[in-house]
């Protein structure tokens, strides 16, 4: 299943590079909105096999953990969450003004592309998921409605953490109080990193 998931990534990663090599970056954004729909039902099945920023994070983190430089704090002025927004808004003033005034397409995506790589050589994933990313913060406000996810089976879940430490996005946390996983919709790439290391498989895509 594993390489099915990196076959998918590939080939959307190959497509969103065909699409913005052709000066078409509106199809790209289509194809975005039409996730965010999708993301009410399915949730943000566009950040765990869509995103090209996702699929270059991947192998960026483990470049990073070999070279020892990641580290496990993150920057104190992106705790409060608001930064992705003001980074969605300054997107889509800049791709606004660059088509209406001077008629051209800047390459924003690749630039935001280029962050996500450099941002995960030093921080974990989850900072640039869920703090910077201006899509991710979209993301995040339907996929919390989502109809189906990723869910846990507290009468299998015998609390061992594995599921919390291959989570790229943070989603998924042992509660103190019971020693039981709990999944944030919201935040879930409905990957199946989790699934994958589950010893009681206790982990299951279902339907609210």
């Amino acid at each position: 299943m594993k390489i099915i998931v990196n076959i998918i990534r590939a080939l959307f990663l190959g497509l969103f590079l065909f699409i913005i090599a052709m000066g078409k970056p509106m199809l790209w954004l289509a194809l975005f909105g039409v996730s965010l729909i999708a993301a009410l039902l399915f949730g943000r099945i566009f950040c765990g096999y869509v995103c090209p920023m996702n699929t270059l994070m991947i192998p960026t983190e483990w470049l990073s953990k070999k070279l020892n430089i990641q580290t496990g704090r993150r920057p104190r002025w992106l705790k409060n969450g608001i930064f992705a927004w003001i980074a969605l808004g300054i997107t889509a003033v800049f791709m606004i003004v660059s088509k209406r005034l001077f008629k051209i397409d800047l390459p924003i995506m690749l630039v935001w592309l280029a962050l996500s790589v450099l941002v995960t050589l030093r921080y974990k994933p989850e900072v640039f998921h869920n703090l910077i990313c201006p899509f991710g913060a979209l993301q995040r406000t339907f996929g919390r409605f989502a109809k189906f996810s990723q869910r846990v089976d507290k009468n299998s879940c015998i609390g061992c953490k594995m599921c919390e430490k291959v989570c790229l996005s943070a989603a998924i946390v042992v509660r103190p109080d019971d020693r039981k996983a709990v999944i944030d919709t919201s935040a879930c790439h409905q990957c199946i990193n989790c699934r994958q290391v589950c010893p009681t498989k206790a982990i299951s895509y279902l339907s609210k």
